[in-house]
């Protein structure tokens, strides 16, 4: 049995990576005093300096996009985790704001979380037996 990436891996993993280079470039070029909720409240880090978060958000993205993208075990792992703590974290804000952006933040973790529970058997092929082009 060999492997291709998924459609869906390669966008999931694609919009994590393109966000996480948003993300670390707006520590250089973006205004953070019109957001109502920055990255540091929206990940339930309120204490933490929102400059600080917006690295570490960004690296850690970066990070399980890379390895979600290479269908690595650690990089699903990785996503999973990163999932079930965004959809925790979201799911109590929204319970306390009542906003919109943290029930999307809620959906599309769960919508990440089931889709790669569907395809995990792709995380778990040998690297022999991948095979190229797709």
């Amino acid at each position: 049995m060999s492997r291709t990436r998924p459609l869906g891996i390669t966008l999931i993993g694609s919009f994590y990576v393109f966000g996480s280079i948003v993300l670390l470039l707006s520590l250089f070029v973006y205004e953070l005093s019109f957001e109502k909720y920055g990255i540091a409240a929206r990940f339930g880090w309120p204490s933490v300096p929102e400059h600080l978060a917006r690295f570490l958000v960004g690296a850690a993205s970066l990070v399980l996009g890379y390895g979600y993208l290479k269908l690595k075990r650690w990089g699903y792992w990785l996503m999973v985790a990163y999932s079930i703590y965004f959809v925790t974290v979201s799911g109590y804000l929204f319970v306390l704001y009542k906003e919109q952006p943290f029930l999307g933040n809620i959906i599309w973790s769960l919508i990440v979380m089931v889709y790669s529970y569907c395809k995990r058997n792709h995380f778990y092929i040998k690297p022999q037996q991948v095979r190229a082009g797709g």
